[in-house]
C-alpha cells in the first residue's frame, strides 16, 4: 500500500546510525524481515530509498527504518528531517522473511544489516515462539554496534535468543569475540548448524563470503537465505 504520512520520531542508534519511525495504518500488515520505500522532499524535489523494518510486526503504534548516514543527498535529507515532515511511503515488499517456519535460526549479520534482524528478534520474542535464534553480529568497534542495549534486552527476555557481539577492531577492554565470522565462530556457536536455517544480508561481498562460508560447513545453498544491501547512499 501507499501512503502519505509524516515522521513521528527520531532516534540516534550510535553516532552515525539513526531511526526514523512514522505512525503505522491500522491496515498495514509485514513480515518481520520485509523492506519499504520511503520518499521524502528536499530541495523541491523527492527522493525515494528502500529500506529494511527496523520494527517489528508486532509493534502496532509504528513503523522505523535505520540508517547508517553518510554524505549522500538521501542521507542529507534525512539529516534534516524533523518531527512532523512529510513523507510517503510504499509497503511491503520482500521474501526476506520469518514468521516460525523454522525451528533453529542462524543470522549472519555486519554493521547495518542488522536492520532486518533486529526486526526478527523483535518478533521471535513478542511472539513468544519457541525457534531457537542465534545472532552472530559483526562491526568494526564497540561504538559501531546498533540495538546493542536492545539486543540485550530481548536476550534477558527471550531464553531462545542468543546473541554475540563481533568486533574486529577490539579495544583492551572488551571481552566478547574478535576478528570475523568464519566457519569456526559458527560451530562454537551454533554447533546444531546442520539443522539450522541460516538467514545473512549486508553489501554484495559481505553476503557472498556468507555464502562459502555455508558452502565449507557442508550445507546446500537452499539452506542460505541472502539480502543485499546494494549500497550505503
Amino acid at each position: 500500500m501507499k501512503f502519505e504520512t509524516y515522521v513521528k520520531e527520531i532516534i540516534p542508534r550510535t553516532y552515525n546510525v539513526t531511526s526514523f519511525r512514522f505512525p503505522r495504518p491500522a491496515e498495514l500488515n509485514y513480515k518481520a524481515g520485509q523492506f519499504f520505500f520511503v520518499t521524502l522532499k528536499a530541495d523541491g524535489k523527492e527522493l525515494s530509498k528502500h529500506f529494511s523494518f527496523s520494527s517489528s510486526p508486532t509493534e502496532k503504534t509504528h513503523i522505523e527504518f535505520t540508517k547508517k548516514l553518510s554524505d549522500s543527498d538521501f542521507s542529507t535529507a534525512l539529516k534534516g528531517l524533523k518531527e512532523g515532515d512529510w513523507a510517503r511511503i510504499d509497503a511491503p515488499y520482500g521474501k526476506f522473511t520469518f514468521e516460525g517456519e523454522h525451528e533453529k535460526i542462524g543470522l549472519l549479520g555486519g554493521g547495518i544489516g542488522i536492520t532486518p534482524f533486529i526486526s526478527i528478534c523483535r518478533y521471535c520474542t513478542d511472539m513468544r515462539l519457541d525457534t531457537k535464534v542465534t545472532l552472530l553480529y559483526g562491526n568494526r568497534t564497540e561504538n559501531d554496534i546498533a540495538f546493542r542495549k536492545e539486543l540485550e534486552a530481548l536476550q534477558q527476555q527471550n531464553k531462545n535468543l542468543k546473541v554475540v557481539f563481533i568486533l574486529n577492531e577490539a579495544g583492551s577492554g572488551w571481552k566478547g569475540a574478535t576478528g570475523l565470522i568464519t566457519t569456526e565462530m559458527i560451530k562454537k556457536e551454533i554447533p546444531d548448524y546442520k539443522e539450522t536455517m541460516f538467514y545473512t544480508c549486508g553489501p554484495p561481498a559481505m553476503v557472498q563470503i556468507m555464502e562459502k562460508l555455508v558452502e565449507q560447513l557442508g550445507l546446500p545453498e537452499t539452506q542460505l537465505k541472502r539480502e543485499y544491501f546494494t549500497g550505503y547512499t
